[in-house]
């Protein structure tokens, strides 16, 4: 027979009214089950795979530390990706949870393409927020973290829900400091101040947009190898003291140029996921790897010397956690490549490379010379261990 016993929480929740949110005072009776399988709602952010890395290593740290949680994912990222993250602890359920930013490229933003779906997908909808928040109590969720979801947080609060927001970023921030951002994207923008500021628990994590006195702040967030190096390096055939280069934009396809300026028998061995169909291929000392090539990422990223990317979140937060070098290629426009390229220059051998090094092969180059400075060791611990220590110590009564 399962144990009980009966728990009554108070807890300062915020609550839409339709034209603005409020505080108030909630009164919960909470039965805990010993033992329990306590479940917490993780919805997640489909821009890019970088907020869904972020989330991964969270979910996987929360579960280190308490084995019984269960998570409901809630995304439009494929449901492999966290598959290949998240071997077991967690539901997958399709769902539309932000608009993020229209992309034109990997590279470049459509402000009036993302305007338009914003006008849209409108993330206050009471109809969209009150099937949200039926669905969650219906899963039993005690718990909602937003990465970095506004109708998380919205349908959160008409639930009853405590919510915890995890971000270096918030989509408020993005709109109203885009550089030569159009009204109509500065209004959406001003729409949602109020929504990031509402959530009960806010952690925010290095390297950080616009800090705030209110946020637990934790070190960069990052998938964990699961493999050490020698044995990735072994399984690639690459001998554990010759350098080694991964090269990848994040799960978008890319053209590096010509990978047969490589082949000589002196210099590093780059390997390229996503630079095959199928199967993996060798040209001299590239290794092109299939998307799904049963690589874990993380291990990869922890194999290697240099990581050549997209400037990105989860890029850098587990080159960082590796002591990798980073080559990077910013994102001119988009207002948080700035902050990420500053922090990366203070704290990682790093340099950064323009759009036509990447496409021509001169990528080469500044990769060689990144690998005569000696590797750097990490600065800071993965924040993911802290992240899920202060959401169990906030509300691990109410998860069980």
């Amino acid at each position: 027979m399962v144990a009980t016993n009966t728990k009554v929480e108070t807890i300062m929740m915020t609550r839409f009214t339709g034209a603005s949110y409020h505080v108030l005072q909630c009164w919960r009776v909470h039965v805990v089950h010993s033992p329990a399988m306590g479940r917490v709602a993780y919805i997640v952010s489909p821009h890019g795979f970088g907020h869904a890395a972020r989330a991964c290593a969270v979910m996987a740290e929360v579960h280190r530390q308490c084995p019984a949680i269960h998570f409901e994912v809630f995304t439009e990222v494929p449901k492999w990706f966290f598959s290949e993250s998240l071997p077991h602890g967690f539901s997958y359920h399709r769902f539309a949870s932000d608009v993020g930013m229209a992309q034109c490229s990997p590279l470049v933003e459509d402000l009036e393409a993302t305007c338009d779906l914003l006008d849209r997908n409108r993330f206050d909808d009471p109809d969209i927020v009150d099937r949200l928040a039926a669905r969650l109590q219906m899963l039993g969720c005690s718990v909602v973290i937003a990465d970095i979801s506004p109708l998380g947080l919205v349908a959160a609060a008409s639930a009853g829900i405590p919510s915890v927001l995890v971000e270096n970023f918030t989509w408020d921030w993005i709109y109203l400091n885009y550089p030569d951002g159009t009204s109509r994207l500065r209004q959406h923008g001003r729409r949602m101040v109020e929504i990031f500021a509402s959530a009960n628990l806010r952690i925010q994590t290095d390297p950080m947009c616009e800090p705030s006195p209110t946020a637990v702040n934790v070190g960069p967030v990052a998938r964990s190898p699961r493999s050490g190096r020698e044995a990735i390096r072994a399984s690639l055939g690459v001998p554990p003291d010759e350098p080694m280069i991964v090269a990848s934009m994040g799960g978008v396809p890319w053209n590096y140029g010509d990978f047969a300026g490589f082949d000589h028998s002196d210099g590093a061995w780059v390997v390229v996921p996503g630079g095959s169909e199928g199967e993996m291929h060798h040209r001299g000392r590239f290794l092109l790897l299939p998307f799904h090539s049963g690589y874990y990422h993380p291990d990869l990223v922890g194999a290697s010397d240099l990581v050549v990317s997209k400037l990105g979140y989860s890029t850098v937060a587990e080159a960082h956690g590796a002591g990798a070098a980073l080559a990077f290629l910013g994102r001119p426009r988009f207002p948080e490549s700035p902050i990420l390229a500053q922090w990366v220059e203070e704290h990682m051998v790093a340099a950064e490379i323009g759009e036509g090094e990447l496409r021509g092969g001169a990528w080469l180059a500044a990769a060689n010379e990144l690998l005569e400075i000696p590797r750097r060791k990490p600065d800071q611990p993965n924040g993911a261990v802290r992240a899920a220590e202060v959401i169990l110590e906030r509300f691990g009564s109410l998860i069980g």
